[in-house]
């Protein structure tokens, strides 16, 4: 038996390294999306200051692991058979809960999903304990921790309205100081800010790094024979007070007489200090658990007492935690840091909530979010009557926006806002994170972080009226992630931790097993998703500045579109004469990618108007001429799409057979169409794009015939309403279809042609 319990002190170990893996892809965006949004610093450089500052804080971190240890229950009240089920059930829940979010691109807390998981686990098998001694529902207390789960889950639920409130506020009067036009700003202003920033950012260094640590615990004779811990409790004001006014030389003296950019400055300290932050707080949300059950099979292992009997009061004394354990943490952290594409995909959706200028929106809006801005719309507007015009007047000069009128902003490397608001982000949640801490606090990092963000945006007009209903349904979704991390953690992990009491070591196996499978599924989609996505983005684009690559983008667009409609016309004929709704399903997922595509290029009209170098308009009128027969083409494909996946979908009469042969025709000759652009397009040749215009009306031709024919066999043949005006919209379609790729080719051979006459 012995073993058993062994084997799953090594399954935890595996967990852990899995946990790392999924908790770091989610919590990247915590201390990445400041640097990376403000394109301050390159992102090589960003991941070394973020590696740096991992690798410190989880040396640091030993302290913290107490709380996977008696933070939520009391474990004097279990066995060791009972904690290390406890255990088993959080990791594997943990890990299924944040791939998930992963997998989705969302950001959630890994202090919420751990704190929730003990809490769901411990209160499960509090209450088989009770049931079995017949005890009352109020023996709970004897086995939950009820005042420190209290104060952390207040803790954590309080850091949101916190963050978000003291980020809107800092960034609004930060704003108001020095204004977007920052290089305009005086040096003594920017002094300021870099002096109070640095020094905050320092004095967060001090609290999770060396207090954190033993060396705190050193007394030196010239701190007064004080411990550093100590001086620094003490002397609270005298230090922040030296700080201030060191860090505010510094920073007056680097502006006026260098040439070093003391937002940049700001940024590098903060994304490492938040790195170091991430590690040292949340680490235990990782490798807590498992290194409390491996430190519990020790103290069992020697104790001689059946696993069922032996009561862990081990685990309500300190015990220090490997510092090999800490730094093996530290090293996956990083790898995971650099080679996670999970955790670029959470990064962006932060940015994307936070962008200040205009950008794709990823969420779409609801009647919450609606109703939300027309109220804070209103609410601002009777706040903005209360003052008068002239200090109105004053208000918006200070908060105007600097245009982007060049060419080079608009671009994808373009920083989606600009170094102060970067800046505000880093140290107003470093502050927070640091009197969290000294109030013994495990608040999440994640929802201090993405708060923070979201009040420095709001601040900063990043939600504008032509934005604002999308970046706030995009809040609250992921806020409503939060609420579901926290049910969810509670209730799986509750429900697995049943399962393991009830099959023992066979559930422990299956569930595990099980929780592989998904994950491996998991990754493996998101890995085909991913490739697939840069398939579809390298399809359909329009990033050229001049006419001649616009014209270029247009054949490559064109192509992809030929080849797409020409597969999915082929699944359309395919489902018909089969009766056969996958397949039909299938190419109803090719035309929605293709919407996508196209709507995305509609949306960034705007922008690939502006970064044309062309003074005249003929480039941009050709590239919405080309999008228009596009999206035309793509109606068509799908309302052929549509109606016959309804016409099978509805288990209607199955074409007949001269019918499904009319359709093979019209396709052969669709297929010669979109093959010969194909080719044309392929090659860049305008003679074979002149022999595929010559044959338009031997095809129309044909279609006609069809359509006649199908007249003739209804009025003397047909009994079938259903497939008649099925194959009849199917003719009629497939001709608009026809006619639109035909004009598209026109239109590209023309401009083409008379480009190449006049160079």
């Amino acid at each position: 038996m012995e073993n058993l319990y062994l084997y799953i002190v090594i399954l935890l170990a595996v967990l852990a390294i899995g946990d790392l893996i999924v908790g770091v892809s989610n919590d990247a965006v915590n201390f990445l999306n400041s640097a990376i949004g403000s394109k301050a610093i390159s992102f090589r450089n960003i991941m070394i200051l973020a590696s740096f500052g991992i690798a410190l804080g989880a040396i640091f971190s030993s302290g913290m692991m107490e709380v996977a240890r008696k933070g939520i229950f009391n474990p004097e009240a279990f066995t060791f058979q009972e904690i290390i089920y406890i255990f088993m059930a959080v990791m594997i829940t943990d890990i299924l809960l944040l791939d998930f979010f992963n997998t989705l691109g969302m950001p959630t807390s890994t202090t919420v999903s751990i704190v929730f998981e003990l809490l769901g686990a411990a209160i499960v098998m509090a209450l088989i304990k009770i049931s079995v001694d017949g005890a009352g529902f109020d023996a709970l207390s004897n086995y939950i921790n009820t005042t420190k789960a209290t104060q952390i889950i207040f803790g954590i639920l309080l850091s949101v309205v916190v963050a978000f409130s003291v980020g809107a506020i800092v960034q609004w009067v930060s704003r108001y100081l020095l204004t977007f036009y920052i290089e305009e700003t005086s040096p003594l202003k920017k002094a300021l800010f870099g002096g109070i920033s640095l020094a905050a950012l320092s004095n967060f260094i001090l609290i999770k790094g060396i207090k954190g640590t033993e060396y705190a615990s050193i007394s030196f004779s010239f701190l007064g024979d004080q411990t550093i811990k100590e001086f620094l409790n003490n002397e609270l004001i005298l230090v922040n007070g030296v700080n201030i006014v060191l860090w505010y030389i510094i920073s007056y003296a680097l502006i006026r007489f260098t040439t070093v950019n003391i937002f940049k400055l700001i940024i590098a300290i903060g994304t490492f200090a938040l790195a170091l932050a991430f590690a040292g707080n949340d680490l235990v949300n990782f490798i807590g658990v498992p290194i409390a059950a491996f430190q519990s099979y020790e103290a069992w292992a020697l104790s001689g007492v059946a696993a069922e009997n032996y009561q862990m009061n081990v685990l309500a004394s300190k015990v220090p935690t490997p510092t090999l354990f800490l730094f093996g943490s530290g090293v996956v952290m990083i790898l995971t840091l650099w080679f996670s594409s999970k955790a670029k995909g959470v990064v962006q959706t932060s940015l994307d909530l936070s962008n200040q200028y205009d950008t794709k929106e990823r969420f779409k809006p609801n009647a919450l979010s609606r109703g939300l801005v027309r109220l804070f719309t209103w609410v601002g507007n009777g706040v903005s009557n209360l003052i008068s015009p002239a200090n109105r007047a004053k208000i918006e000069k200070r908060f105007e926006l600097v245009p982007l009128n060049t060419n080079e902003n608009w671009t994808e490397d373009a920083p989606s806002f600009d170094m102060m608001r970067a800046s505000i982000n880093l140290v107003v949640a470093a502050v927070l994170i640091s009197a969290a801490t000294s109030l013994k606090l495990p608040l999440s990092t994640t929802y201090v972080t993405f708060m923070v963000a979201m009040g420095t945006s709001l601040s900063d007009k990043a939600w504008g009226r032509d934005s604002a209903v999308y970046r706030v349904a995009g809040v609250l979704n992921v806020i409503a992630g939060w609420f579901f991390t926290a049910i969810s953690a509670f209730t799986v992990c509750g429900v697995i931790l049943y399962l393991f009491h009830i099959g023992g070591p066979v559930a422990i196996a299956s569930i595990f097993f099980l929780v592989l499978l998904i994950t491996g599924k998991n990754f493996l989609n998101h890995r085909k998703k991913s490739q697939e996505t840069q398939i579809e983005t390298a399809s359909l684009h329009g990033d050229s500045r001049s006419f001649i690559g616009v014209i270029q983008e247009a054949d490559e667009n064109i192509t992809q579109v030929a080849i797409d409609v020409h597969k999915t016309y082929q699944l359309l004929i395919e489902g018909l004469s089969s009766q056969n709704i996958k397949k039909l399903q299938k190419a109803q997922k090719k035309v929605g990618k293709l919407e996508e595509n196209v709507t995305d290029l509609r949306n960034n009209l705007f922008i690939f108007i502006k970064k044309l170098e062309e003074t005249s308009n003929d480039a941009s009128r050709f590239y919405i001429d080309t999008l228009s027969y596009i999206q035309d083409i793509i109606e068509d494909i799908n309302y052929l799409v549509n109606i016959s996946h309804e016409h099978i979908n509805n288990n209607h009469s199955k074409l007949k057979l001269s019918q499904i042969r009319g359709l093979k025709d019209i396709a052969a000759l669709i297929d010669l169409l979109l093959k010969g652009s194909i080719n044309a397009f392929e090659d860049n040749s305008l003679k074979q794009l002149g022999e595929v215009l010559s044959k338009k009306e031997d095809i129309i031709s044909s279609i006609d015939d069809k359509i006649n024919d199908q007249i003739n066999i209804t009025k003397t043949e047909e009994r079938s309403p259903r497939n008649t005006r099925l194959y009849f919209n199917i003719l009629l379609k497939s001709k608009d279809l026809i006619r639109h790729k035909i004009e598209l080719i026109e239109r590209f051979y023309q401009t083409t042609s008379q480009l190449k006459s006049n160079l």
